[in-house]
């Protein structure tokens, strides 16, 4: 199965990238609210730039002057599997397996916009009304 890892990226502003094992890359979004448990909440989710693959491992400051300067945490990874769609279609289903991202989400492209998406939590055994994001930091 293939990986994901989800930062916890101290930057400008505090947000999370998802980020996803596909293509022999890690296709990213940034999630300025955090992922959520909640299938009441639909969080925004922007396309960024690619990242290698032992990207996902990295925790630590990125220097000043640097893009994305700041703190970097691993807030939650483990493995996920593509239940349904793909990129081209911009509706993917993804069922996840990690110590806090669990279960079944959609990540929607938004109408008519190119890089924005929506992360969307789907009813499941997993879903919790109650979710809010615990910071590492």
């Amino acid at each position: 199965m293939p990986h994901f890892v989800v930062h916890e990226h101290h930057a400008t502003r505090l947000h999370f990238d998802l980020r996803l094992e596909m293509e022999g890359v890690l296709k990213s979004w940034a999630v300025p609210k955090g992922p959520s448990m909640n299938p009441a909440e639909k969080r925004l989710a922007v396309m960024v730039d690619d990242h290698e693959l032992d990207y996902a491992g990295f925790e630590g400051t990125i220097p000043q002057g640097q893009y994305g300067a700041g703190k970097v945490f691993i807030w939650d990874s483990g493995e996920y599997a593509l239940k349904a769609g793909s990129l081209e279609s911009e509706r993917l289903e993804i069922v996840f397996a990690g110590k806090k991202l669990k279960g079944v989400f959609a990540l929607v492209r938004m109408s008519g916009k190119s890089k924005e998406w929506l992360l969307i939590k789907k009813q499941d055994e997993f879903s919790d009304s109650t979710f809010t994001i615990d910071l590492i930091q």
